[in-house]
């Protein structure tokens, strides 16, 4: 794309988009663009920063930096360039060691990670598909290492990168450069790169 479908408002624009600005330096360093593009009508950035909250909330053994490894697996699933590289960058900000980040589409094999991180793994990339390939074998793996609950905050955050995805995709949203610097880092070896998100 040769420009973002919608520019991001300034975030000085409006009080609400101060507001967000403050929220989101402490979780990732910096107010994505993307935030900036849905506050041209503020109250789907306000359900979406609701639903974040929720989402990435821990009720359960599923801790923060594992919902942000999921989140990239499921964004590299779908192709979202500007969403692996949030993903990655709050994984490794909310305690995801080097090596399970260097290691991470080794999962299967890989002794950094559990049986039951496996079957969350599995149950991203499959429900990140189009069409949907989840199947029963992949959920009844979940179901032998995780409650309903937890399954839920799984599927939660699938979700809700669901919707980053398609919307980063399709506004092709300028990826801001500490996300950039992160995933050339961690992720240039797997053939990463800034995409239709660079201008």
């Amino acid at each position: 794309m040769k420009r973002p479908l919608v520019h991001p408002l300034d975030r000085n624009a409006t009080k609400e988009a101060k507001q967000m600005s403050e929220f989101y330096e402490e979780t990732l360093g910096f107010t994505p663009n993307s935030l900036f593009t849905m506050m041209h009508r503020p109250r789907i950035s306000t359900a979406f920063m609701e639903l974040n909250m929720a989402v990435m909330e821990n009720k359960g053994r599923i801790t923060s930096h594992l919902k942000r490894e999921l989140a990239y697996l499921s964004s590299m699933t779908t192709g979202c360039r500007y969403c692996e590289a949030h993903a990655i960058r709050a994984a490794e900000r909310y305690g995801s060691d080097k090596t399970r980040l260097q290691h991470i589409w080794e999962y299967k094999t890989h002794p950094a990670f559990t049986d039951g991180e496996r079957a969350i793994f599995d149950l991203a990339i499959s429900a990140s598909q189009v069409p949907n390939a989840v199947t029963d074998e992949v959920a009844e793996e979940m179901r032998k290492h995780w409650d309903e609950g937890e399954i839920v905050e799984v599927l939660g955050v699938i979700a809700l990168f669901g919707y980053l995805n398609r919307w980063n995709d399709s506004m092709g949203t300028q990826l801001e450069d500490p996300a950039a610097d992160h995933a050339d880092k961690l992720l240039s070896h797997k053939g990463w790169s800034r995409g239709k998100h660079k201008y």
